[in-house]
């Protein structure tokens, strides 16, 4: 884990909300000097430091805590993506990684392969589109046959498997939060 630089935050936030120095003091009572040093990373704020710019930045105090995301660390090239098997189902991550509330990824469902044997439900939220092929989706004790292009919002805990009964791959992708694999 990379060390916080909670000046910097603070400086970002007083920035977006385009307060001076000065005009920060003003609201918070703390010295131009005192802002400017914990700013540059010259001092720490106390706790109540921090109480106060949250609420005159109009921030939640745990934003200065929050790490930064780096841009390069949010793509995913089509060659390294991760693989997940199970059983003969396999998923393509196409999300950077497993952190975070939103995970999508598509499955490819082999022929003649089901999911499970019988339905299962899991904590999250599912949105899945077919992009290839056509499968059997079983929703609690309801079939229902999807074919390229259709959708299906599965909510949590309801549920489902996936039968492909056909001679040929299916390739569905979907966005699940939170995220559960």
């Amino acid at each position: 884990m990379e060390s916080i630089d909670i000046g910097k935050k603070i400086e970002k936030y007083r920035k977006e909300k385009e307060y001076s120095m000065r005009e920060l003091s003003r609201i918070t009572g703390i010295t131009p000097s005192m802002l400017s040093q914990i700013e540059r990373g010259l001092a720490n704020p106390s706790i109540q430091t921090l109480k106060t710019l949250s609420k005159a930045l109009n921030v939640p105090i745990f934003y200065f805590f929050l790490e930064e995301n780096r841009t390069e660390n949010l793509i995913v090239r089509h060659n390294e993506r991760r693989n997940i098997s199970v059983g003969d189902i396999t998923y393509e991550l196409l999300s950077p990684d497993l952190s975070g509330e939103l995970e999508t990824i598509i499955m490819t469902v082999p022929s003649n392969t089901l999911s499970s044997d019988s339905p299962i439900g899991h904590k999250g939220e599912e949105i899945a589109y077919v992009m290839e092929g056509k499968i059997v989706l079983y929703l609690e004790e309801t079939k229902y046959i999807l074919e390229v292009g259709d959708t299906v919002k599965i909510p949590p805990f309801m549920n489902h498997k996936w039968e492909n009964n056909t001679d040929q791959a299916v390739k569905i992708i979907f966005s699940v939060t939170p995220a559960v694999f």
